[in-house]
């Protein structure tokens, strides 16, 4: 049977009627056809005038932030043209939508039948307008006043036995106020519970970071981006994800810096770049980008970094130009046992587990080996496999064996997804907080926090799918969509006594939920939060460690919306009826929590001040000076294995990837342009060598396999599609192929799924 007919109940994305035609791979990104696909979105769901009045103040100085990625804007002037990207357009009209899903559209379409709906269908409906409550009867969301809402989630907090059955999502858009309040609440109400979408991206980053140089985060900023003379980008891809990049690199490449990219793909957007933003330099051919491309195979990035550095030492034993000898006594520690691991290192071995040819890796290391300012920027193709932190300290051990660390045009570059990610990290949504954040709570509101430390996005679907009558509240985010192994988080949330989403939009995890299901609908980024003292902004932080303001201009598309400030601040207050803590004073006035945020988290000093500074302000950062804040106060270089990335007969190593239309869960269009693939999502990209040797041609409908555990997990119906790829390597897109994650199988350590090794076989149909 199909996934149509059998499993939408269980969380399958439906399968899409689809013409799927392919087209030549795109070799040059953005230009002309990016604004031509971005007016396209406009006209189709926005209004001109909300698109005029939005396009000249997102991202802009006293503007409103992207809620797409965390690229950091420029410090200094930004383009008059508009300082967004194709996507940006599109992540804003998606918010901005001219359509609302009022009463009437619930009255007359039942969940049932809204789960036949595609996640790209859900999410053109438009936006939520009005708070809902599920009724099982007529298997209908009904409307229900803001009141009733919170009195039923806080009458189902306050009867759990222990604090610990309830589990708070947030997602990464979510302000630094709201993140703020909301783990408040959570640590108050008595628990950890905070697992983020950190945990399913970026926290092997956080962890490699913290265990190397002390600080979980990336030391670059933008600047630093424009001085480089190498930078690496690997396993990610700016001109889909984060497309304001380009410019960057652009500018990089225009002051003589060389760009090395590594994925097992060719990506239109480290191919060439024709920059909307300057016209003549577009009209006239725009720029190349990635001077040298190194088409590793998956996970095969440690093998190469070791390459590398084995040539690295190779080459300053000829001229002794390769190494900053005067970094590395001054500054580190553990250099005498790691030199002596890649010298006794299988050269030959790291070359062939890489995939990549032993003349190109001799490439990247002659352009390394007498340029001191490198750049090592990466997403998800590093953090999401089993060794993801050792990946990244990986990286770490080149950019310390360059002396590449604290220095102009050099460093650590993680490139975050959501626009406010990082930012909700550091104001304490983490379900592993460090002992003197607690103490510093403890302090300021006369309280003892709780000290067990609580579920991660993993442990959180775990104990969910063991223990019925779990309330589950997600601020913000599409919570079933972005996680792994589908079918076993389905059965998880279904286990709630309640699921409560705090949203704009209409998304699967909305229904896939609990016994009870509540959706209170939140004003976007780009609407106007007016309260009781006057129009109020928020705070977020880049992927650069610049918190910065950002303000909507639209007026609300319902008068019946909360800001995420006031939804938390009024489910604190009925919740925690004996509690101290003034909640309803923090909507009417953000400044107050902002000072609330000063006394307890280093580095905001002067909050209210320094965030009304046009472009914001740098928070502390420890590798950006050469301080670091690890056990021996210097840096650490790592010994890191070589992972085991053996298949038998029939296995495929399978990547989930975006397509360039979506961002995230968030699918804005069926094309993938610069990959040449259109009008269809369930697709499997294969190496045609592979092809020819399993009898599949192209277009033919295959089964998707995954055995991890002996469980089996299938993936029903996708049209194998030829590409660029290395051999026994497979792409497909997510949320599509979420189902072959497994749950039980994640990153060492920062528990993060393997989301981007998933060991497959292959089945015609």
């Amino acid at each position: 049977m199909s996934v149509n007919q059998n499993n939408l109940e269980l969380g399958a994305t439906p399968i899409e009627p689809d013409n799927l035609v392919l087209r030549n791979r795109a070799r040059k990104s953005a230009g002309l056809p990016g604004i031509t696909q971005a007016i396209k979105h406009v006209i189709r769901h926005m209004h001109t005038r909300s698109f005029l009045k939005t396009s000249f103040s997102m991202n802009q100085k006293g503007g409103f932030d992207c809620p797409g990625c965390a690229w950091p804007d420029p410090d200094d002037d930004r383009s008059r043209l508009g300082e967004f990207c194709e996507n940006g357009i599109k992540a804003i009209a998606e918010e901005v939508s001219k359509y609302k899903l009022d009463r009437v559209f619930f009255q007359q379409n039942t969940v049932s039948a809204l789960r036949a709906k595609s996640d790209y269908e859900l999410g053109k409906l438009g936006r939520l307008t009005e708070p809902l409550a599920y009724d099982r009867i007529v298997d209908k969301y009904l409307p229900v006043s803001w009141d009733q809402a919170f009195k039923l989630i806080a009458n189902e907090l306050i009867a759990l036995q222990d604090p610990n059955q309830a589990i708070f999502y947030t997602s990464g858009r979510t302000s630094n106020e709201a993140a703020y309040l909301y783990q408040l609440f959570v640590r108050c109400f008595g628990t950890n519970n905070l697992p983020d979408c950190s945990n399913m991206c970026h926290e092997s980053s956080g962890k490699g970071l913290s265990e190397t140089l002390g600080i979980g985060k990336g030391s670059v900023t933008l600047q630093d981006i424009y001085e480089a003379e190498v930078i690496i980008i690997m396993g990610q891809n700016p001109g889909t994800n984060h497309p304001r990049m380009l410019t960057a690199l652009e500018q990089c490449k225009t002051n003589g810096g060389k760009i090395i990219s590594v994925n097992p793909l060719p990506e239109a957007g480290l191919i060439h770049f024709l920059n909307p933003q300057k016209p003549m330099r577009m009209l006239t051919g725009g720029t190349a980008i990635a001077d040298l491309h190194l088409p590793v195979r998956i996970n095969g990035d440690v093998a190469l970094l070791k390459a590398i550095i084995y040539l690295l030492f190779k080459l300053d034993n000829s001229d002794g130009q390769c190494i900053d000898y005067e970094f590395i006594q001054k500054y580190t520690v553990g250099y005498d046992a790691f030199a002596k691991h890649i010298d006794d290192i299988d050269f030959a071995a790291c070359v062939e587990a890489s995939g990549v040819t032993e003349n190109l890796i001799q490439e990247a290391a002659a352009l390394l080996c007498n340029r001191q300012k490198v750049i090592v920027c990466w997403a998800m193709g590093l953090t999401q496999h089993e060794n993801g932190v050792n990946n990244i300290k990986e990286i770490v051990n080149l950019l310390l064996l360059k002396g590449a660390i604290g220095k102009p045009g050099a460093g650590t570059c993680p490139v975050r997804g959501h626009s406010n990610v990082q930012g909700d990290r550091t104001v304490g949504i983490w379900e592993a907080p460090p002992e003197k954040f607690l103490e510093k709570l403890d302090e300021v509101y006369n309280t003892k926090m709780p000290r067990q430390h609580g579920f991660a996005v993993v442990d959180a679907i775990q104990d969910m799918h063991k223990n019925p009558g779990r309330i589950f509240v997600a601020l913000g985010g599409n919570f079933l969509s972005a996680a792994p192994d589908t079918y076993y988080t389905a059965k998880a949330l279904k286990n709630c006594g309640m699921t409560v989403s705090i949203s704009t939009k209409l998304n699967r995890t909305h229904l896939i939920h609990g016994q009870q299901s509540i959706i209170l609908p939140c004003l976007g980024r780009t609407e106007i939060d007016y309260q009781a003292q006057g129009p109020q902004f928020v705070s977020v932080e880049n992927s650069m460690g610049i918190v910065h303001s950002s303000q909507g201009i639209l007026t609300p598309c319902s008068d019946n919306l909360l800001s995420e400030v006031s939804i938390v601040s009024k489910l604190a207050n009925e919740t925690l009826v004996s509690d101290s803590i003034p909640w309803l004073s923090f909507m009417d006035n953000y400044d107050l929590i902002r000072d609330e945020i000063e006394q307890v988290i280093p580095g905001f000093e002067n909050y209210n001040q320094r965030v009304r500074q046009p472009g914001g302000f740098y928070l502390p950062n420890g590798a950006r000076e050469r301080k670091f804040n690890t056990s021996s106060g210097k840096a650490h270089f790592s010994i890191n294995e070589l992972p085991n990335n053996d298949l038998v007969q029939g296995q495929y190593e399978m990547m989930t990837i975006r397509s360039h239309d979506q961002f995230n869960t968030t699918i804005y269009g069926l094309d993938d342009r610069y990959r040449g693939i259109h009008q269809g999502r369930r697709v499997v990209l294969m190496n045609s060598v592979d092809m020819e040797l399993a009898q599949i041609k192209p277009f033919d409908e295959v089964n998707l396999v995954n055995n991890y555990n002996k469980r089996e997990r299938i993936a029903e119906r996708f049209k194998a599609v030829p590409y660029d790829i290395p051999a026994r390597c497979i792409a497909t897109y997510f949320p599509e192929a979420n189902i072959l994650v497994p749950i039980d199988k994640f990153a060492k350590s920062s528990k993060t799924p393997c989301s981007k090794r998933v060991i497959i076989t292959i089945k015609k149909i």
